[in-house]
């Protein structure tokens, strides 16, 4: 899930600060899932979908 969110985050040119900022999500969780210390809970993943316009499923698939 951490790849995909990356690939969006740099098609767009944007920092885990400004997603942070936009979302509300704390950066240090981008950091907790990059390595791997926490999966990303439901809500977290509905947001970022909505933030790039994407399905949840987008998340979802292998």
């Amino acid at each position: 899930m951490y790849e995909k969110y990356v690939q969006l985050r740099e098609t767009q040119k944007l920092t885990d600060y400004k997603v942070a900022q936009d979302t509300g999500i704390p950066k240090s969780t981008f950091s907790e899932w990059k390595n791997g210390k926490y999966k990303p809970k439901a809500d977290k993943l509905m947001k970022l979908a909505e933030y790039f316009g994407v399905s949840i499923e987008f998340f979802l698939k292998d």
